[in-house]
């Protein structure tokens, strides 16, 4: 009877260290890309609540400048004018440019 030997592959340092850098590569390459994703969400999660807040800011700002609208007009002072004594007489008013 004659016995079968397999062959035996000779594995060098260098190719082990090279195998187990792409070992290694091919073990975090998935986490870092699941980490990325993640960072990626939050910053996006935090980007919509900023928009939201300035849009909140920007409807607030809009019905102060309403409001300042409606106290600078013409008919609102005067009726405060004639709340605090006073009088309007068109040829005291000065126009500037």
């Amino acid at each position: 009877m004659r016995k079968t030997t397999g062959l035996k592959l000779k594995i060098r340092r260098g190719e082990k260290g090279i195998m187990i850098i792409l070992f290694i590569f091919a073990l975090l390459t998935p986490l870092m890309i699941v980490y990325s994703n993640a960072c990626l969400s939050s910053s996006n999660i935090e980007v919509e609540k900023l928009k939201k807040k300035i849009e909140k800011q920007e409807n607030v700002n809009a019905s102060l400048s309403m409001q300042v609208d409606e106290l600078a007009s013409l008919s609102t002072i005067q009726d405060v004018a004639k709340d605090n004594g006073l009088s309007y007489i068109n040829d005291n008013v000065v126009v500037v440019d």
